[in-house]
């Protein structure tokens, strides 16, 4: 196995782990980008609030599409 196989091997198992901890934590992950998006407000007098509010939300969503989704222990209910 070259040095390349490696190194993509272990890309991907970090990528799975920040999407499990990123799944684990997205609460406390939106928590920060609020208030640093109300530090980033405040630090510029409220000029960009739109922009920063804007920005917030994509990242917060960004967090969402990135963090792995809880698995389901066992088969889905039927109704």
């Amino acid at each position: 196995m070259s040095l390349m196989d490696n190194l993509k091997g272990k890309a991907e198992e970090l990528k799975v782990k920040a999407e499990e901890l990123a799944g684990k934590h997205n609460e406390k992950i939106d928590e920060m980008v609020d208030k640093t998006g109300t530090a980033v407000d405040r630090a510029t007098k409220h000029k960009y609030s739109e922009k920063i509010e804007h920005g917030t939300t994509k990242a917060k969503s960004a967090v969402d599409h990135f963090a792995a989704k809880p698995k389901e222990d066992g088969p889905p209910a039927s109704s």
